[in-house]
């Protein structure tokens, strides 16, 4: 936008927010291949395999922060959802200068990569040459390979792409606008919805938390108390017994069972409270 830098400070909030709704409707529109790429998600987590992201710059570094908010939020070790950036630890708070063009370093990136992975190549113009690598690589490996980018591109040697057309940013070439808001929302929907569906979320609430501080602890008897109906204490209490898993706690109120036999149900169930409980 030409004259963005003449306008007053209320009109750039308002084009801002205005331009915003371009995300929602690209989202709705990727909405299939969202839907098959957390299917590919949960094969290969059920399987014992990893999630992994990569990219370089902001998509790499909005990686790094999804993958880093599951373990503690579902109680899931960080094998789980992996996340690479193209300059290591020094690109997640500064640039790195040529990371995104180092094909060989993308490749190097991935060399633990193996058959049953899945690999989510993150790049706003989805041409980055560091990701593209990392995914060639990681499908010569037999990786499940996908892409989730802004722009219309077309690659047949991955698995899928998730394209995200969000039109030009309002600053050209600043794709931590728009570009990163749509991707910091889909990488939401397919962590959360893969986690849902492995069984770490109950009625809404995340079962699996791990209380890692007070307002963790404090949440994880919340969540025990509105599905059990029991008191704080109780609440408190049973969360000690269960050595801190909410979703243990509660079965072990529930079905009045003891710490070892609620966690063998549990595993029977394949790790679902729903099905533990018989519902």
């Amino acid at each position: 936008m030409s004259d963005i830098d003449t306008l007053p400070i209320e009109e750039i909030v308002r084009i801002m927010n205005d331009e915003n709704l371009h995300v929602n409707r690209a989202i709705h529109s990727a909405r299939k291949s969202i839907s098959h790429a957390i299917h590919d998600a949960i094969t290969a987590i059920q399987s014992g395999m990893s999630l992994i992201y990569i990219g370089a710059g902001t998509s790499g570094r909005l990686g790094v922060l999804d993958a880093s908010e599951v373990p503690p939020t579902f109680g899931v070790s960080t094998d789980v959802i992996k996340a690479i950036i193209a300059g290591g630890n020094k690109a997640l708070t500064e640039a790195v200068e040529g990371a995104e063009d180092d094909e060989e370093s993308g490749i190097r990136a991935v060399a633990g990569v193996g058959e049953g992975d899945m690999l989510l190549g993150i790049s706003a113009s989805g041409t980055t040459p560091y990701t593209l690598a990392a995914l060639k690589d990681g499908k010569r490996r037999n990786a499940k390979c996908w892409l989730l980018t802004c722009n219309d591109v077309k690659y047949d040697f991955l698995d899928g792409i998730i394209k995200l057309p969000v039109e030009p940013e309002i600053i050209a070439g600043s794709t931590r606008l728009k570009a990163g808001t749509a991707t910091k929302i889909v990488l939401n929907m397919i962590s959360t919805a893969a986690m849902i569906k492995l069984g770490k979320v109950y009625k809404g609430c995340m079962v699996d938390v791990i209380p890692s501080n007070k307002k963790l602890r404090d949440r994880a008897i919340r969540i025990i108390q509105e599905i059990t109906g029991c008191s704080t204490e109780d609440a408190e209490i049973y969360l000690d017994k269960s050595a801190g898993n909410a979703k243990t706690a509660i079965l072990m109120y529930r079905k009045k069972l003891n710490f070892e036999d609620a966690k063998d149900l549990l595993k029977r169930s394949g790790g679902s409270l729903r099905m533990a409980l018989g519902e």
